[in-house]
This record gives C-alpha cells, structure tokens and sequence, in this order.
C-alpha cells in the first residue's frame, strides 16, 4: 500500500530563502539628512563657507550626484543652515521671555538662554554669529535676514509690555534694533570665551539691555 505525503509535509521541512544582508534597501537620503550631515562636519570655528559638496555627501554616505536633489548647490544649503539657526534661537529666546516675570526677569531670562546656546552641541547659534561676520555677501544677507525676524518680534514684545506696565517707550522699533545687534556682538565676542566667564557677561549684558530700554522709557516722558 503506497502511503500518500501531504505537500506540507515536504515544504515544512525546507528553509525558506532569505536576501543577503547586503541587498536590503536603505531608505532615501532627504534634506534634513544632508542639514545633519553639514552640522556634524561643521566645527566650532569652522565657517560653511568652507564647506564642501563632496564632503558633505561623503559625510551622508551619498554620491556626488545626489546631492543636487535635494540642493541647487553648497551655497544653497548653507543658507538653510542660517535659516535654521535663526528660526531655532527665536524659537528658544521667545520661550524664555513668555516664561519670565514681566516685572523684571524678561531681559535676564532672554539673556541667559542666549548665552545656554552659545554652549549647547547642535552649533547652530556659532553659525549664525560666525556667518554674520565672516561669511561671505549672500550669507550675511542671510544673517541679517534672521536679525530683522528677532527685531520684529522683540519690537512686538517691547510694545506689548509697554502696554502692560503702562510706560510708554520711545521708538521700540530702534530700541529692538539696537538691543538685537548688541546681543549678537556680544555673543560674536563671547562665543570663544570659556564657559565660566559667561557669568559675568550676562550681567554685563543683562545691565547693558536693561539701560537701552531705561532710556528709551525717559526719553519718551521727556518729550512730553
């Protein structure tokens, strides 16, 4: 009697094939891929003027070639790079201000969490002060692009706690301009400086933001 064998029987005991591990695919490569890999290349006095495409593809394991997917060129990306920086700082300082106490602790807490980015890993506020003075014409228009945005907002945040400790403030658009580049001189200055001596910068810079605005504050009530 010929005795049947079920097809699973047979399968059961063979191994299904698997790809070698070489042939697994990697996921595309995407601009924030190449942001990461132009931050990681980029030291804390290294310009991205220095940049370059092959490094920077080298760095994110891509051809050449591949690069331009995603950028026009090297100059392209270090713009984003400025962009992001801006937007980042912004993104932390106007935190810090909505945290603070409006009857005093405004000026130090934006100043303190300025100078906690000027020692933090991700460099990107090094790049924005070192691209403001350094960078080439294109980059410093980037640089001062992202000023304009802070003075802006520092203006809307000057008239807004006018309002709320209700003394006037003369010309809070100049006083934003001049506090926003005196902060980023005193941070292009400060960024070499060893972290222990941040201490005694931010006070120097808190007392120096606090007369701008001191005075601007009397300079309305005199023209009354």
């Amino acid at each position: 009697m010929v005795s049947t064998i079920r097809q699973t029987d047979l399968t059961s005991e063979i191994p299904l094939p698997t790809a070698p591990a070489g042939d697994a695919r990697r996921r595309p490569i995407t601009r924030e891929d190449l942001i990461e890999a132009a931050l990681a290349i980029l030291g804390p006095n290294r310009s991205v003027s220095t940049l370059g495409l092959r490094e920077v593809a080298r760095e994110a394991k891509i051809a050449p070639n591949s690069f331009y997917r995603h950028f026009r060129d090297i100059d392209e990306l270090a713009v984003v790079l400025i962009e992001r920086a801006g937007t980042s700082l912004r993104a932390i300082i106007g935190r810090a201000r909505n945290r603070a106490d409006p009857n005093g602790g405004v000026v130090r807490s934006s100043v303190e969490a300025f100078f906690e980015q000027l020692r933090a890993d991700d460099k990107l506020l090094h790049l924005l002060l070192r691209e403001g003075l350094v960078g080439s014409d294109a980059y410093k228009e980037a640089v001062d692009r992202q000023l304009r945005f802070f003075e802006e907002e520092l203006r809307v945040d000057l008239i807004r706690l006018s309002k709320l400790n209700r003394v006037p403030m003369h010309e809070p658009a100049l006083v934003a301009r001049a506090i926003t580049r005196l902060v980023f001189a005193v941070g292009g200055s400060a960024m070499d400086l060893p972290p222990e001596r941040y201490p005694q910068q931010i006070d120097e810079l808190t007392t120096m933001v606090r007369m701008i605005v001191n005075g601007a504050q009397a300079t309305n009530l005199a023209g009354r």
